[in-house]
């Protein structure tokens, strides 16, 4: 399978999320326990891995499974950062309104990038980190509203409180993903394997914030599990089925592509998003907007493309020498 297939298809996925999201709601709010979601979606990914796991060590003895306990506690690790993120996220929104964290957000694009070349030692030419850059600033352009609307004077006004752990947010954000693609590069491992170890700590942590909030609401509504299902209909089943879908082709191209690919993904999914919002919530485009989707095509095209379609070099091969007329001479001896 081709990693730009898998891309269009997250993007695809990822881009339709917040759409299903929307459309589970009843009267701007939820019928359900939203908190319920990511634990079924990591129940899905762990189910599916398991099962494709069973099928590829059934067919394939070479099947290869690290179960040393040094190996596997790695795996704790970007489901605690993640956690910490989540905390993070919720504290940056008590200083900043919700515009200014989703352009701040946008840090993460630049701190993947950082963190690919740091830790993972994988070198980008000049052409992509500008093409990197580009694409921060083009989902930035295309979610700044007008100046002459509130929100714009709300961006600059936040306290430095809120600036700081919006900054500690992106760095977390994208210290999970690449430190999630060494985990995925660390060894040959069947990717279906390192899919069970991660997503079996994904639910762990999950079904622990459901216990959390159980306590902290003196279990009000009954112990979690019999909350479950709650308010489920089919949008929200759909909700759960892209989540945990999204995250298995995330996980797929950790392995076999890398954190930029994703970024990309994820950037060009939230671009389709409000494209597709237009339509469906008579959402109105910005100039903003159309100005934003050029300079990520612009930043798209630059990061992938080769250098030979980018710069108009010079022919280097040297023009062939004109072919020698062959001179026949005649050699006459006299009798």
């Amino acid at each position: 399978m081709q990693w730009y297939f898998v891309a269009a298809l997250l993007t695809i996925l990822t881009s339709s999320q917040g759409i299903l999201t929307t459309l589970s709601q009843n009267n701007g709010g939820y019928k359900y326990d939203y908190a319920t979601v990511p634990f079924l979606a990591e129940v899905f990914k762990l189910a599916v891995s398991s099962l494709l796991l069973w099928r590829e060590s059934r067919q394939s003895s070479l099947t290869r499974m690290t179960t040393e306990w040094k190996t596997v506690r790695l795996f704790l690790i970007p489901s605690i950062i993640y956690l910490i993120h989540n905390n993070v996220q919720f504290a940056t929104l008590t200083y900043v309104d919700t515009s200014t964290y989703q352009i701040m957000g946008n840090l993460k694009i630049v701190t993947t990038g950082i963190l690919f070349r740091l830790f993972l030692r994988r070198k980008l030419s000049n052409l992509q980190w500008m093409a990197i850059i580009l694409l921060a600033v083009g989902t930035t352009t295309s979610q700044v509203k007008g100046c002459g609307e509130s929100s714009c004077q709300s961006l600059f006004s936040a306290p430095i409180q809120g600036y700081m752990l919006g900054i500690l947010s992106a760095c977390l954000s994208a210290l999970a993903g690449v430190y999630t693609e060494f985990l995925m590069k660390k060894n040959n491992d069947s990717l279906y394997w390192q899919n069970v170890q991660l997503y079996t700590c994904g639910a762990i942590f999950n079904m622990a914030r459901l216990v959390i909030d159980d306590f902290r609401g003196s279990f009000e509504n009954g112990p979690w599990w019999q909350r479950l299902l709650n308010g489920y209909n089919i949008t929200t089943w759909m909700v759960v089925l892209n989540l945990g879908s999204t995250g298995l082709l995330v996980s797929w191209l950790m392995k076999y592509a890398d954190n930029i690919v994703k970024v990309y993904s994820t950037s060009m999914a939230m671009l389709l998003t409000m494209v597709l919002s237009i339509y469906l919530f008579n959402f109105k485009p910005t100039l903003q907007l159309f100005l934003g989707i050029i300079i990520c095509m612009m930043s798209l095209h630059m990061y992938f493309a080769p250098p030979s379609m980018l710069v108009d070099l010079p022919s280097t091969e040297k023009a062939a020498p004109d072919s020698l007329n062959e001179v026949y001479v005649e050699r006459r001896t006299d009798s």
